[in-house]
């Protein structure tokens, strides 16, 4: 059944909720909350520190033989896989609607604008909005989708392959998408991201079922991208039932 609602259902648990972010955007304000995550860290120690600053520093991304494996394992797999450059029309990735029409250039989403508050993290039995997912993605989740019509055998594979690495990883049904299934991610240099029209790229996966094959190539592409957003936070603030206050 399609999303009636703009409210994200409840996810199956929660375990947190941190504090809503801004909606503004711009370089100084990705300068800050970059600075935020290695404030919030500082008191966990040098170790943990060095890590959140090669986080913020090097950032997501993808390499073309990262992409290279993925599209050989889901081709394998009879599924489409493809990566593009990130379309945000105008440079404005947050848009104060939950029910505006974007110009997504993949089915589902995998980058683009968006809300500005993400959903929390979790795996879904009904849609969740995909205009927060979007947000999800840049924070350097993965996504999976599956159509209504998907066999429940097939979302119960898909759920085991959540449990299996929870944190940064989302799963929601997505309406019009009969029995197919999807997986998505948006990656990026936080260094020059929304910088001279550098929003990332995003990766997307179509498939007619799930398998043995598939699952494999869903690791691939999961350990590809999984946790390498353009925003550059770090999979420690990605975990399930985190999300903004609503």
């Amino acid at each position: 059944m399609a999303n009636r609602k703009p409210k994200t259902p409840p996810p199956p648990r929660r375990v947190q909720a941190p504090q809503r972010r801004h909606a503004a955007r711009g370089g100084d304000d990705l300068r800050m909350r970059q600075r935020a995550i290695l404030y919030a860290v500082a008191g966990s120690g040098i170790v943990a520190l060095i890590v959140v600053v090669a986080i913020v520093v090097i950032g997501g991304g993808s390499s073309k033989i990262d992409d290279a494996k993925v599209a050989r394992l889901m081709t394998a797999a009879g599924c489409t896989f493809k990566s593009v450059k990130a379309s945000v029309p105008g440079g404005q990735t947050h848009v104060q609607s939950l029910t505006a029409k974007f110009p997504w250039n993949t089915t589902p989403p995998s980058n683009g604008q968006h809300y500005p508050l993400w959903a929390v993290w979790g795996f879904y039995t009904e849609p969740v909005n995909p205009r927060m997912v979007v947000h999800n993605e840049e924070h350097g989740g993965v996504v999976l989708w599956w159509g209504t019509k998907t066999p429940q055998a097939t979302v119960d594979k898909l759920r085991a392959f959540y449990d299996e690495q929870s944190t940064g990883t989302f799963g929601t049904p997505f309406a019009n998408f009969d029995s197919k299934i999807a997986i998505t991610a948006w990656t990026g240099n936080p260094s020059t991201y929304q910088r001279n029209g550098d929003f990332g790229t995003g990766h997307i996966a179509t498939c007619p079922r799930y398998d043995a094959t598939t699952k494999k190539a869903f690791e691939a592409f999961r350990d590809a991208y999984r946790g390498h957003g353009p925003e550059g936070i770090p999979l420690s603030a990605d975990k399930p039932g985190m999300g903004p206050t609503q």
